[in-house]
């Protein structure tokens, strides 16, 4: 996340959404040689899962650039893309397994993630309000830099050793503020509370998946319809994520879309409950529609709302410290839930687990922004009661009726060009 974060801020997005694809197929393409599953780890897993970043990264972070009055729309409608291959990828996967073996399925699915190539290809540059693509060529006076030209001035070295590793220590300093977020996330409450809610959410959002087909199969269900299972998923998220999209895009739900965040994630936890309570076929597709619905609102706003919470100039960056603590906990889901329903043998923690952590992050990021905004509001009351005084008080005093007040003069943003 951070190393996109640097490589759009130096090269552009759409150089970055190219280089993941390039990457994302080679990935694949060199898994097809593999020999071990070790070798899968680094192919299949680092060089596919690095390209695969740069490219959902780049694409997301030049999307909020294009798109300002319908964003949410914009999100949920390229989001749809999610869900096409959530519904394809199951069954071209079988299909190819069956017919050509792993080695030529991972060729083919090499040459479809080259695509992206294409994709990034025709992305049409952003030219920010500025007017350039580059920065600035006169460099602005970072922090730090007084103190050294104090340091240089009282006759130190620029060369000296103690010099030297305050200055190395500044840069780093310097880098980790501009591009992980950090300034960010110590100063805005909102962006602070909302990265922690979906990191933890995290936790258990991708586990049914992982396991889902596992214990239909383990229930009777025979695995052709377990893998059409997953499918159903992809294909009702296709009609249901734009639908998200245009109805939290109204302007009644601007400043509130976390809270239907939250309500997406609540009823993903909730529907968990639907395969505990049975694992018949029926029971499982009514589980599939329910928590289609929810993941659409998930898939939709999960960006949307960090889009909100902080600057578009900034997204770029909070989007990388975002992606680690999110990637951090996905790594930890999975194999924790795999390490319970081993020394177990039940599969019911698996949506035991998986709800724990969606509930509890729905109830915090839903509570903690009610809480905040409540705050906020006091806030602006107070300040107002201190700056108009007069408001609050009564004179008998006559005052000459003054002039009208001109009014401002517009300010234009210019968000893309």
């Amino acid at each position: 996340g951070p190393l996109c974060s640097i490589l759009v801020k130096r090269f552009g997005c759409r150089f970055v959404v190219m280089l993941g694809g390039l990457l994302s197929g080679l990935g694949m393409v060199s898994s097809s040689f593999c020999k071990s599953i070790s070798q899968l780890y680094l192919t299949a897993g680092l060089i596919t899962g690095l390209g695969s970043c740069f490219s959902f990264q780049a694409g997301l972070t030049v999307l909020g650039y294009y798109f300002v009055r319908w964003r949410t729309l914009a999100n949920a409608v390229a989001s749809t893309g999610v869900s096409l291959g959530f519904m394809l990828w199951p069954l071209l996967s079988q299909y190819l397994l069956d017919k050509m073996g792993w080695r030529n399925t991972f060729l083919i699915f090499g040459g479809i993630l080259l695509n992206c190539c294409v994709c990034g290809a025709i992305m049409r540059p952003i030219q920010l309000a500025s007017g350039s693509l580059l920065e600035s060529a006169k460099p602005k006076e970072e922090p730090g830099s007084g103190a050294e030209e104090a340091q240089l001035s009282n006759g130190a070295s620029p060369h000296h050793p103690t010099l030297q590793q305050h200055t190395r220590r500044t840069k780093c300093f310097q880098m980790l503020q501009k591009y992980l977020a950090f300034d960010i996330f110590c100063q805005n409450k909102g962006y602070q509370i909302y990265t922690i809610g979906v990191a933890w959410t995290m936790m258990g959002f991708t586990v049914p998946h992982i396991y889902f087909v596992t214990y239909a199969i383990h229930n009777g269900v025979e695995e052709r319809k377990a893998a059409l299972l997953i499918s159903i998923i992809g294909l009702i998220n296709i009609f249901i994520r734009p639908v998200t999209g245009l109805l939290s895009g109204h302007r009644i739900f601007t400043g509130r879309r976390i809270y239907l965040f939250s309500l997406a994630v609540l009823l993903c936890g909730l529907s968990n409950f639907i395969c505990v309570i049975s694992a018949e076929f029926s029971m499982l597709i009514l589980y599939c529609v329910i928590l289609s619905i929810a993941m659409s609102g998930i898939g939709t706003l999960i960006f949307q709302v960090l889009m909100d919470v902080v600057e578009m100039d900034r997204f770029s960056s909070a989007l990388g410290l975002f992606t680690i603590l999110e990637s951090i906990t996905l790594l930890i889901g999975p194999p924790l839930t795999g390490f319970l329903v081993d020394i177990t043998s039940d599969f019911h923690y698996v949506f035991y687990n998986s709800s724990f952590f969606l509930i509890s992050a729905a109830l915090f990021m839903g509570l903690s922004f009610c809480a905040l905004e409540k705050k906020n509001k006091l806030r602006e009351a107070s300040k107002a009661c201190l700056d108009n005084p007069s408001r609050y008080q009564y004179s008998e005093t006559p005052t000459e009726p003054k002039a009208e007040s001109q009014s401002p003069p517009a300010v234009q943003y210019i968000t893309s060009i």
